[in-house]
């Protein structure tokens, strides 16, 4: 390299490099004619029906004239139509042409004039077109239609030397010293016993995020000055997903098992509200929203009424409400169902019945009294009192009233 310097500076040859850059942008502008008779009656030869100015490439603007009698005698027997330079910053080179439309929109080919040339446009009001664009006989069977013009804007810049590509810049990571501190263990002051493993962590930071771990850690409760703390009726995956939650805010990454997912999700839940963690705790409610189905909902329903989660109750019951009656039916066969909502949860099923026959069709009544045959129940409203008789005393063909007794 040094020699390469060395005879360039002894010979005086001094090399230099320029860049040329092109802009080349395309526009479409229709202009629509409707009843083209009665325009062509109001326009004598010369005058131009004018379009709104519309904008192209080059920080140009254009305008349409359109010349329903000619733009002049030696075109009276056509149309006229010019594409005209409104304003632009630098001279510039277009290529222009028109299309005629239909008055459905469809393109009608043989009326095309594609430009087959590229214009220096170097004044305001320059324009390029067609003088005798269609005979004016023609468009009158016509009547109603467009015209489009397509205008392709070309600009070239010279420039000097090649610039220097403009330098990254810098990507901040996230702040990750929370995690690192869970991790490293370093400075950890408590450790928590979860099914035969042992987490370590930091009082300081357990008490900033939960009312729970500071009374215990800080307030008068036993724990506080124990050394390890045994937390029971939790798996150790649970608990670490919720120190995980602790220390970075981040949820357990979303997997390919949805079934995983929710499980998951419900035991974070649970953690959550152990732990006075609204913020988990509405996130989990969010997250377990999203995998509502019928394996999920009876579970999902009976963790919100026990855990306080009023979104999560509305989005279960509108689940069971307005999925097809084939999809209740399948819920209703599940060992969930059964096991979980009849026997642990009679209140949640008569909220369900109340709620089916608020809205019920044939198929709903049917539903309610294999209900009330299975789990010796009865109906009565949200608010507590009778369900109403239908109107009239008319019943829908093959449904019977429902019995009205008090639960």
């Amino acid at each position: 390299m040094t020699i390469g310097l060395d005879v360039r500076a002894s010979t005086g040859v001094v090399v230099s490099d320029s860049i040329l850059q092109a802009s080349i942008t395309s526009v479409h502008h229709v202009l629509k004619i409707q009843g083209y008779s009665s325009v062509m009656n109001s326009f004598p030869i010369g005058k131009a029906l004018r379009s709104e100015s519309f904008r192209g490439g080059g920080r140009t603007s254009w305008h349409i004239d359109f010349y329903p009698n000619g733009e002049s005698r030696e075109s009276g027997g056509f149309v006229s139509i010019h594409a005209v330079l409104d304003a632009a910053y630098l001279a510039v080179k277009a290529d222009i042409g028109f299309d005629m439309l239909d008055s459905t929109g469809e393109l009608l080919p043989r009326y095309a004039k594609a430009s087959s040339d590229v214009c220096n446009f170097r004044l305001v009001g320059a324009y390029r077109g067609y003088d005798k664009f269609i005979a004016r006989e023609e468009l009158k069977l016509l009547d109603c239609f467009s015209v489009r013009c397509n205008i392709t804007v070309m600009e070239f810049f010279a420039g000097g030397a090649t610039p220097c590509p403009r330098p990254l810049r810098p990507v901040v990571p996230p702040p990750d010293w929370r995690r690192e501190l869970l991790q490293s263990e370093q400075g950890a002051d408590v450790r928590f016993l979860v099914g035969g493993e042992t987490f370590a962590a930091h009082r300081c930071v357990l008490a900033a995020r939960s009312p729970v771990f500071k009374a215990e850690l800080f307030g008068v409760m036993k724990e506080s000055s124990a050394a390890g703390i045994r937390i029971h009726g939790m798996r150790p995956e649970v608990f670490r997903n919720l120190l995980q939650f602790v220390y970075t805010e981040e949820l357990p990454p979303v997997t390919e098992e949805e079934e995983d997912e929710s499980a998951m999700a419900q035991h974070l839940l649970e953690a959550a509200d152990r732990y006075g963690m609204e913020r988990l705790k509405l996130l989990c409610e969010d997250r377990l929203c999203k995998h509502i189905n019928v394996s999920t909902v009876v579970t999902t329903l009976v963790l919100a009424e026990q855990h306080g989660c009023p979104g999560l109750k509305e989005a279960c019951f509108w689940f069971l409400l307005n999925s097809s009656s084939t999809t209740l039916e399948a819920v209703m066969a599940t060992d969930d169902f059964d096991n979980i909502l009849s026997n642990s949860c009679p209140n949640l099923l008569k909220e369900l019945m109340s709620r089916l026959a608020s809205s019920a069709s044939l198929h709903d009544w049917q539903i309610i009294d294999r209900l009330e045959e299975e789990d010796d129940l009865t109906l009565c409203t949200t608010e507590g009192g009778e369900l109403p008789e239908p109107a009239h005393g008319v019943l829908p063909l093959g449904a019977r009233a429902p019995k009205r007794m008090r639960l």
